[in-house]
């Protein structure tokens, strides 16, 4: 049995280690013991990790000014001129015609290709400007601080462990580990002082 005592103490190590992670998250609801109430880390602060989550997206991964940039980007708005001059093309050829058969009848195919021109040059000075604009305005209704705490908030207690077990699955099995060897150590340290004491 005292050889046995690093083994106990490893196994006593590695036991403590997997507990203390499990209370991460469990238990889920507030449980009253001997006058103590147990609940999981996790679901005890959910609100506030969700808090802090939402404010390091919003403050350090996430601008709105940084999407706001990407659609406004001249490059970008440069990729819509092909759906732009596409429907310009439907229009003029196929529902002018429709709309306005009088004047399609004396409009040529030059004039048409003239007015398209005329439309997409004012279509391009517009469209900057109508973005910028609707970006603006996006920015002050869009909160993602808010969005992402809600979501997080909102989260059930099994997502969110399955979430957080999913990203740090190595990292608890290394804590685990790690747990059953400094148990080990202790125990080799106590089987050594008792010979000692011997």
């Amino acid at each position: 049995m005292f050889w046995l005592q690093p083994l106990i103490a490893a196994f006593t190590g590695w036991f403590t280690t997997w507990i203390a992670i499990k209370m991460l998250f469990h238990p889920r609801k507030p449980i009253r013991f001997m006058g103590i109430t147990l609940q999981g880390i996790f679901p005890k602060r959910q609100n506030q990790v969700a808090d802090k989550i939402g404010n390091m997206v919003a403050m350090e991964l996430i601008h709105f000014d940084d999407i706001a940039s990407r659609i406004n980007d001249p490059e970008e708005l440069q990729k819509l001129t092909p759906v732009i001059e596409k429907h310009l093309d439907d229009f003029l050829k196929v529902k002018l015609k429709e709309k306005l058969p009088v004047i399609a009848m004396f409009v040529t195919g030059s004039t048409l290709d003239k007015i398209k021109e005329g439309m997409l040059e004012e279509i391009n000075i517009l469209l900057p400007d109508l973005i910028s604009r609707y970006t603006d305005s996006l920015s002050q209704k869009i909160d993602i601080k808010k969005m992402v705490t809600q979501k997080v908030a909102n989260f059930s207690s099994d997502k969110l462990e399955q979430i957080l077990e999913s990203v740090m699955k190595k990292e608890f099995a290394f804590l685990e580990i790690i747990g059953g060897v400094l148990g080990f150590i202790i125990g080799l340290i106590q089987m050594g002082l008792s010979v000692l004491g011997h």
